[in-house]
């Protein structure tokens, strides 16, 4: 199994949005940096434990866990002009992009702020507390996860 954390505004989807969806399940979609997709499409699996980022708000910080469901397939957000996520560029006989679908595992009983994880010595090469990191995808290793988890 590996783990990862997968970074969304909560003014554009949050983890009450995910825990709204039809079988607690959705699809990530609107992923456009190469890297990130790449470790979508090669690198995760179901089964895989994912913590739930906010970002860009009051407070960024980890608020729940979600799983792998469903392994990397074409973002199809990049193939309709109506959708904010269009990339004109994608062509679906040969995507560009690609997602995952996540379900909702739990909501963390308190978000764990990015300022407390930068503060957390264990954290020092947690792709997330490094400066100039932007990916909205990143993986954690196992030790990181569990730390994680005990800061709850």
């Amino acid at each position: 199994m590996n783990y990862w954390l997968m970074k969304s505004e909560p003014n554009e989807f949050s983890i009450d949005d995910l825990i709204k969806q039809p079988a607690q399940t959705e699809h990530w979609d609107g992923v456009r940096n190469y890297q990130a997709r790449n470790m979508m499409r090669d690198e995760m699996k179901i089964g895989d434990r994912v913590f739930f980022y906010h970002s860009n708000c009051d407070v960024p910080g980890i608020v729940g866990i979600m799983e792998v469901v469903k392994e990397g397939y074409p973002d199809f957000t990049a193939f309709d002009p109506d959708d904010k996520h269009f990339d004109p560029k994608s062509d679906p006989k040969q995507p560009r992009w690609m997602m995952v679908d996540v379900k909702f595992i739990k909501k963390l009983s308190r978000t764990i702020s990015l300022k407390e994880l930068k503060q957390q010595p264990e954290l020092t090469e947690l792709s997330l507390v490094r400066r100039g990191n932007r990916l909205s995808i990143m993986p954690v290793t196992k030790q990181q996860w569990d730390f994680i988890l005990s800061l709850e």
